[in-house]
């Protein structure tokens, strides 16, 4: 379940950041990590939704992902205060270098890698997300993997996140960082 191209950097109470697609369980995952590890959770996707007032959807229609990636990558920089928290990241944020820097900087960054399929299963619920809207959810993760994935094995940290419980997926991450 654990890959790493990288040596493992053991957890020394910088914050943990969790990248990857969406449905790859980073808020699930990071809710149930930072109980483990008996830390505060913050969702950045959450964050934004707060600090503009409005939610993501509504930010996409009205002002274009641009100026949602601005706002994300702000707000990350927040986040990213040097306390131990575990952070979820929405799916692109990672993608912004500056944002990407500050995350290899100042945090460990764990990729949660999944399955193209085993993501569209987990998306098709809910159709909260503005890259889906009217299209293949399969097809659009199979694109997004196909261009994404290559930054996001940029975290020195890579789990599998399976179709399985979700606890699998933090005991691996726990492992990983030697807790």
């Amino acid at each position: 379940m654990l890959q790493t191209p990288h040596p493992i950097p053991r957890w020394t109470g910088r914050p943990i950041v969790l990248v990857g697609l969406m449905g790859a369980g980073k808020s699930t995952v990071g809710r149930r990590l930072a109980l483990r590890l008996k830390l505060p959770f913050v969702d950045a996707d959450s964050e934004i939704e707060e600090a503009a007032g409005m939610s993501i959807p509504d930010i996409f229609d009205r002002f274009g992902e641009p100026y949602f990636r601005d706002g994300e990558r702000r707000v990350i920089a927040r986040l990213i205060d040097g306390s131990a928290k575990v952070i979820a990241t929405g799916g692109g944020a990672f993608l912004n270098e500056e944002t990407r820097g500050l995350i290899l900087d100042e945090s460990i960054a764990i990729w949660l890698d999944a399955d193209p399929a085993v993501l569209a299963e987990r998306v098709k619920r809910r159709d909260t997300r503005p890259l889906l809207r009217g299209r293949d959810p399969l097809t659009v993760l199979s694109e997004l993997a196909q261009q994404r994935n290559p930054v996001y094995a940029l975290a020195p940290i890579r789990v599998t996140s399976h179709d399985a419980p979700h606890d699998l997926t933090v005991n691996a991450i726990l492992e990983a960082i030697g807790q």
